[in-house]
């Protein structure tokens, strides 16, 4: 799944690099590229996505770069930019990705995607760091603590909630598989809180009174934690979350041992945590 929501960030780009629709449209370099990006989400959405599956449309991509040679145009750097987004983000070959986008700044260094080449490879700089992050904080870790104030204005870290099992829960309002999750935490922490289990939600939202409003008529009476600063949230950057929902349930002592439950998962593992206090 993940790997399908990267492309459409791909296809994403490749829409805001784009001249403008008519003109898109019939101008052959973006026509070509538009018909062999569909190929590509074609393939994804059939969770095809190795080199080896991807081998026929990454000699596709390399062709139209051939085919279109000496045209130092958007639609044609945008061909290089996709190519680059389809190794950085579905086929996690960073090298090969990074080669791609510096080399756009050579080959089309008056084109659109040239200009924001920098700033697409600060991106993937962030990602894989994030990705590093996240790699330490696997089942069997300690997780890292932290020493904020809830939005009540309370202090707020792990640490006081020693002997607890916790759920860290980083989300937000407007993220619909957060909301379609809700239900299933809602139902677990009713179940379990006198036994134990607490909550800390991590908030991405933007808005403090839209996210007051919704934990109220949600009856989410756990505390959250909101700096306003949405994908830049600091906690959520400290931790190396880029997608939410992202949970880590932690047992009484901190250990991480459950990431990202949903459903009855999640309720299974907290009864098997608490049994064990």
């Amino acid at each position: 799944m993940k790997k399908i929501l990267s492309a459409a960030v791909a296809f994403l780009a490749f829409s805001l690099f784009m001249p403008s629709g008519v003109a898109a449209e019939t101008n052959g370099a973006a026509a070509e590229l538009k018909a062999l990006v569909a190929k590509v989400n074609t393939k994804l959405e059939a969770d095809k996505k190795t080199a080896e599956d991807l081998a026929p449309e990454l000699k596709e991509f390399d062709a139209l770069l051939a085919k279109h040679k000496g045209e130092k145009t958007d639609e044609v750097a945008q061909i290089q930019l996709m190519e680059a987004m389809l190794y950085l983000q579905v086929l996690d070959n960073s090298d090969k990705g990074i080669q791609l986008i510096k080399q756009l700044k050579t080959d089309f260094p008056d084109s659109k995607p040239a200009r924001n080449a920098d700033q697409i490879l600060e991106s993937v700089k962030k990602q894989a760091e994030a990705k590093k992050i996240q790699a330490a904080l696997a089942e069997g870790s300690k997780f890292p603590d932290f020493s904020e104030k809830d939005t009540a204005g309370k202090p707020l870290s792990i640490a006081n909630y020693k002997g607890k099992v916790v759920l860290l829960d980083f989300w937000a309002t407007w993220c619909g598989p957060c909301v379609h999750e809700l239900p299933n935490v809602i139902k677990t922490y009713d179940a379990y809180h006198k036994q134990g289990f607490e909550i800390i939600g991590i908030s991405l939202d933007k808005d403090q009174e839209k996210l007051a409003s919704f934990t109220k008529e949600k009856s989410m009476t756990w505390v959250q934690y909101f700096d306003g600063l949405v994908w830049q949230n600091k906690l959520a950057t400290k931790y190396g979350i880029t997608s939410i929902p992202a949970t880590f349930l932690l047992d009484g002592q901190g250990t991480i041992i459950g990431k990202d439950l949903r459903g009855e998962d999640l309720d299974k593992t907290v009864a098997k945590a608490l049994a064990k206090k």
